[in-house]
């Protein structure tokens, strides 16, 4: 069957302007579902509508909204107004390269609300009508930073840890009531955040950065069939390694080797 016949006819999507999100929006309208779009910036919310409604006749609502506030997921509810929402997708994180105490504790606030408080809040607000329907699905976004500490990238590496533990969690508890939940846990990926970081180059051994298109592709491949995957063939590789057969204390040097590395830390 397809995604729209197996899980409804509209999807949410939040942090949808670019990248990830984009991609996704774009497997989904081509796949006939109707989407909401979620992101903090109008125009590029806007452009991408307006392509998906051209091109594959989806109806597209777009929601404006900052997802580190932290009423987030109640200016998305009223925003819905009781639509039925088949499927979410979070895409949406904040992230800081660099060293810890440099931050301002402001800002790891907003990242935890952004990365972990508000897909909490839109996986209970949405997820408990799709149990009562008895059908659904609950994409998260996580990260192979999140596997173990993560130098330099501290608060980031840790919310995506929190990601993956609470999707692979609901996969249990939902998964014989119709609902079903993955995390994507993804490497480099050439997105508009990943590039404007300016990453140098690292090992000639490092995976290869994957296009969004690429990690969308394999994520529904894995949907309803297993709690959480690793994306890309040289990521499944260097995770084996990192997590079966290095010292966690190794892995965590090799973490934060790669990232002084990357950005001159």
């Amino acid at each position: 069957m397809s995604l729209k016949q197996t899980y409804g006819s509209r999807a949410l999507i939040a942090g949808a302007s670019e990248g990830l999100g984009a991609a996704f929006a774009r497997y989904l309208a081509a796949a006939g579902m109707d989407l909401v779009l979620i992101a903090r910036r109008k125009e590029p919310l806007d452009q991408l509508a307006a392509e998906l409604t051209s091109a594959y006749s989806v109806n597209v609502q777009n929601i404006i909204c900052d997802l580190s506030d932290q009423d987030a997921a109640s200016q998305i509810s009223a925003s819905l107004q009781g639509q039925e929402i088949n499927m979410l997708v979070y895409n949406a994180a904040l992230a800081y390269i660099g060293k810890f105490e440099d931050n301002d504790p402001e800002y790891y606030q907003k990242m935890a609300q952004a990365n972990m408080v508000t897909p909490m809040n839109l996986l209970h607000l949405l997820g408990k009508p799709m149990l009562e329907k008895g059908r659904g699905a609950c994409i998260m976004m996580a990260s192979l930073a999140g596997f173990q500490g993560s130098g330099f990238l501290a608060t980031y590496a840790a919310s995506k840890a929190f990601d993956r533990i609470l999707a692979e969690s609901l996969w249990y508890e939902w998964k014989n009531r119709g609902v079903d939940v993955i995390a994507c846990c993804a490497g480099a990926t050439a997105t508009p955040n990943y590039v404007n970081s300016n990453p140098g180059k690292t090992s000639p051994f490092a995976p290869k950065v994957q296009s969004p298109e690429a990690v969308v592709k394999e994520c529904f491949s894995h949907l309803g069939k297993r709690p959480s995957f690793t994306s890309g063939r040289g990521n499944k590789i260097a995770t084996f390694f990192m997590q079966n057969l290095l010292p966690r204390k190794m892995a965590i040097n090799i973490m934060g080797d790669t990232a002084r590395q990357m950005y001159g830390l």
